[in-house]
């Protein structure tokens, strides 16, 4: 399962910098695959452990924040190994 997500927290000023990078720190150090950019950070693994580095990033940036907001989107497809990797070659194979 490929998991992107963005945590978004709230009532803390316009500087989230700081309790952003509590939540990537959790996702980095969990050792699944991933890659954060300007928008989301992308996990991929098993069901019960992506779910629970979300969470615990949530609830490293709750520990700071008042509030926090959560985007996820999930691609669920039994069976596939690297597909963060695996999309990407297949989609540059068709770029002109």
């Amino acid at each position: 399962m490929i998991v992107a997500f963005s945590i978004t927290p709230l009532g803390v000023g316009e500087g989230v910098a700081e309790p952003v990078a509590r939540a990537v720190k959790v996702v980095r150090d969990s050792g699944l695959p991933n890659h954060t950019d300007s928008m989301f950070t992308t996990i991929e693994g098993e069901w019960d452990e992506v779910m629970a580095v979300v969470k615990r990033a949530v609830d490293a940036v709750a520990e700071v924040a008042p509030r926090v907001s959560l985007v996820l989107k999930a691609d669920l497809r039994e069976g596939v190994v690297d597909g963060m990797t695996s999309k990407l070659t297949s989609l540059e194979s068709h770029l002109p």
